[in-house]
């Protein structure tokens, strides 16, 4: 299997590379988002697995990307399975196409499960379904925000 993987972060790269690593898989490792494309057209993974942030240009528009490339027949499909920092950045793996995410931090077993499952032609998501109702970033306060100082507010 041929994995390309998109981040600036050398303790991702540690951690991918030694959790689906094995005898006869390859990796090429991209340190910035505008070059995926480039190595894409030059060798074509079975799996592209980009982090929310990678320098210049982020996982998202990366994917973004690939996808405008694939529907203007520039590039073929790639399966993606995103790594993103929080639960908030969820709806943006689901908005740009992605068939996979994880929240870091990452673990061996996750990684393999996600990776058998999109390389298998599925989705593997964590914490929002592929077919959830948007995510709302604002939560809702209501009359709590206004209590005295000092004391503690539950907002969830």
């Amino acid at each position: 299997m041929h994995i390309l993987l998109a981040t600036d972060a050398d303790w991702i790269v540690d951690e991918v590379t030694n959790a689906l690593g094995s005898s006869g898989d390859t990796f090429t490792v991209c340190r910035e988002g505008r070059v995926v494309a480039d190595q894409v057209e030059e060798r074509v993974p079975d799996l592209a697995i980009f982090d929310l942030q990678i320098g210049s240009m982020g996982g998202m528009a990366v994917t973004m990307s690939l996808r405008l490339d694939e529907s203007a027949d520039r590039l073929p499909h790639v399966p993606v399975l995103m790594l993103v920092d929080r639960r908030a950045d969820l709806h943006l793996a689901r908005r740009c196409g992605a068939e996979g995410w994880l929240i870091k931090p990452l673990d061996a077993l996750r990684l393999k499960r996600a990776a058998k499952a999109i390389v298998g032609g599925g989705t593997y998501t964590e914490g929002l379904a592929p077919d959830a109702e948007p995510v709302d970033p604002m939560i809702e306060l209501g009359d709590a925000a206004e209590s005295a100082e000092g004391e503690t507010v539950d907002a969830g």
